[in-house]
């Protein structure tokens, strides 16, 4: 096994070989980053500048500068390397101000919420309805077992009535 030597200070875990290239960087929060590095850390706490948010909202994408830019770098997700030569986005993607794509983000998170609110309001119709069936059944099983012990009883004193007159026979009172 050789060790690494001076020449090998670009390792694949050293972001000294992105320096001044064009960066996408991936935050916890899910944000998304693009800027050049111009200096890091070992905390990889990093510099990016020109930098720009994309936001991407289904088909719609909006760049939102944000000039020079510090990042924590317990905040980072992922950072790449940008390939110039090639188009960034997808042809069907269509760019729009800031303004519509804050729009569309708000609309997104509305219906979203709203799903999320008739999921819950159906969830809970489902379980009172289930709560409403089953108590409904205890009652209609509580009342068939009632009313079959009570038919039970009537059948036991109905016999117990015929066994007694059969018992009583032999005195012949008259």
């Amino acid at each position: 096994m050789s060790w690494a030597g001076p020449e090998d200070i670009f390792l694949s875990t050293s972001l000294a070989s992105y320096l001044d290239k064009k960066l996408l960087v991936l935050l916890r929060d899910g944000r998304k980053l693009l800027g050049i590095l111009r200096s890091f850390d070992q905390f990889a706490n990093a510099v990016l500048e020109g930098a720009c948010e994309r936001v991407i909202v289904g088909d719609l994408y909006c760049d939102i500068p944000l000039g020079l830019y510090v990042i924590r770098g317990e905040n980072v997700v992922l950072i790449g390397e940008l390939d110039l030569e090639r188009e960034e986005l997808p042809p069907h993607m269509v760019r729009v101000s800031a303004a519509e794509i804050k729009r569309e983000e708000f609309l997104s998170s509305i219906s979203s919420m709203n799903m999320r609110i008739c999921t819950t309001s159906f969830t809970s119709l489902k379980e009172e309805f289930l709560s409403s069936i089953s108590s409904m059944n205890m009652r209609i099983c509580t009342t068939s077992f009632t009313s079959l012990k009570a038919q039970k009883a009537e059948r036991d004193a109905t016999d117990l009535k015929g066994s007694m007159r059969k018992r009583m026979e032999f005195l012949d009172l008259d």
